[in-house]
């Protein structure tokens, strides 16, 4: 049994489905990776998407933008007042 029980599973891609590049930041505005990245995404192994995933973190939380962002795959996480 590999030592990761995560390793099995696939990562999706962080696509949102807003393919739009910002030509100041050279990042994408819905996924925040840059060209290289998603066209690179479908052959890198686990670990080389792992750290693009971490990549993406560090550019959210420094851009003030580190909160989950809701979209068609993923739905709102209930308020403290819905819960």
């Amino acid at each position: 049994m590999p030592s990761d029980p995560t390793a099995e599973f696939d990562l999706v891609s962080p696509c949102v489905g807003v393919c739009q590049m910002d030509s100041d930041t050279e990042l994408c505005r819905g996924c925040w990776r840059t060209i290289d990245e998603i066209a690179s995404w479908s052959a890198l192994d686990r670990d080389g998407r792992l750290a693009i995933l971490q990549r993406l973190r560090e550019r959210r939380r420094a851009a003030g933008q580190d909160r989950r962002r809701v979209n068609a795959r993923r739905a709102p996480r209930p308020t403290g007042s819905d819960a």
